[in-house]
């Protein structure tokens, strides 16, 4: 760990932001968020695509070599060494995330908790894969969770299902702390959450009495979450133990504000985006405030918060490198923060997405619209690789 903190990171600069790419792999990139910027595209694109891939029609190719090979990093954590080894020669780590979802059967469930073991095992010893990371829902029944959130009676059988949900969690967050390798749990829909958190807290009191070794998620698009942030800090701080803390801002916004309307009850997403954005950026101060006690991973393509954290580690002369603070973004998106935070010396990690082409279909798709419907996000990638694509004369 450095005693000096650095430099400061220079977000315009495209050279470093694409150093690892390819004068082919940038004009790819170019293109693919020019069709991205499509809105037609976008909205139309998921429906055409599912019907092709249902009916059987060869298309897996083209999205194995376009928006697949930008977002994922392969079918298989083997398929992902390439990305692995790339993001490292900029010194970025790899999240690897296996991201199937939306399944219902047990075996599946079974099937998906080996394969998040297997990301641990992978990481084992490897300094290039520095975190991982699963959903629960990736490891237990939608439904189940939310009868559990909303209090109801659960039968023998379902007593018997969540006892499951609950061994395959502390599997995985059992052998991440055998193999010292720190694991995420996402965040999800609010009507599931509450669940999950019990579940994260119950984690950390397990494994993070010495070290961080399990984060939990927190929303800060939903206006209550970083009351219950400050809140979990005290329960850690009284049972003794470190909180795992990964700040987003969120994923569900839309589906959060429809079911609120259709349903008749509060809507549980901030007002707007200053409301968001002024928690988060709260959120980021009060981690920092006490750093021994919290580990951070600030989840953010927002370049304000990105500097935020950094002006506040300059002014609490925190190493750069600190271990309880971690940035982090997506594979294929704001390598112009990734890459010059990295460069500055900052812990910065991306989440590398796997899986089957057709069942990473559902987060591709979210990838695309989130590049449309995220203020300026696809004008922002496409003004720094023209940039570069100028700078190297292309």
């Amino acid at each position: 760990m450095d005693l000096v903190p650095n430099k400061q990171p220079n977000f315009d600069n495209t050279e470093i932001a694409f150093r690892q790419k390819t004068n082919q792999e940038l004009k790819k990139a170019y293109w693919l968020f020019k069709l991205i910027g499509n809105n037609f595209l976008t909205k139309v694109g998921p429906a055409i695509t599912n019907f092709f891939l249902n009916i059987g029609l060869p298309i897996q190719g083209a999205i194995k070599a376009t928006i697949f090979q930008q977002f994922c990093g392969g079918e298989t954590i083997a398929e992902c060494n390439k990305a692995i080894e790339q993001l490292d020669k900029g010194g970025v780590g790899t999240i690897l995330d296996y991201s199937v979802e939306g399944e219902e059967e047990e075996h599946v469930f079974d099937e998906t908790c080996a394969e998040i073991i297997r990301t641990i095992v992978r990481a084992d010893g490897d300094a290039k894969i520095p975190i991982t990371v699963f959903k629960i829902t990736g490891i237990g029944r939608f439904a189940l969770l939310q009868k559990l959130d909303a209090k109801e009676t659960l039968t023998a059988a379902e007593e018997a299902e969540y006892e499951k949900v609950k061994q395959r969690c502390e599997m995985i967050c059992k052998t991440a702390f055998e193999k010292g390798v720190p694991v995420m749990i996402d965040a999800e829909e609010t009507w599931i959450q509450n669940t999950i958190d019990e579940l994260a807290l119950d984690m950390m009191r397990k494994f993070n009495r010495k070290q961080i070794i399990v984060y939990n998620t927190y929303q800060m698009y939903r206006h209550d979450k970083l009351a219950d942030m400050k809140a979990d800090h005290l329960i850690a701080k009284t049972d003794g133990f470190i909180l795992g803390v990964k700040i987003v801002r969120g994923a569900y916004m839309e589906k959060e504000r429809k079911r609120a309307a259709e349903m008749g009850y509060p809507s549980p997403i901030q007002p707007d985006k200053e409301a968001s954005d002024r928690d988060y950026n709260e959120s980021l101060r009060y981690c920092v405030d006490h750093i021994e006690e919290i580990a951070i991973v600030a989840g953010t393509h927002n370049e304000d918060s990105c500097r935020l954290l950094t002006y506040l580690l300059e002014e609490k002369n925190i190493a750069h490198n600190h271990p309880h603070v971690y940035f982090s973004q997506l594979l294929g998106m704001s390598d112009n923060l990734s890459f010059n935070l990295a460069d500055s010396n900052y812990n910065v990690a991306k989440y590398v997405p796997y899986g089957p082409i057709k069942a990473v279909m559902p987060y591709l798709f979210r990838r695309a619209q989130e590049n449309t419907s995220v203020a300026g996000q696809t004008g922002r990638e496409l003004g720094l690789i023209e940039r570069e694509l100028k700078r190297r004369k292309l």
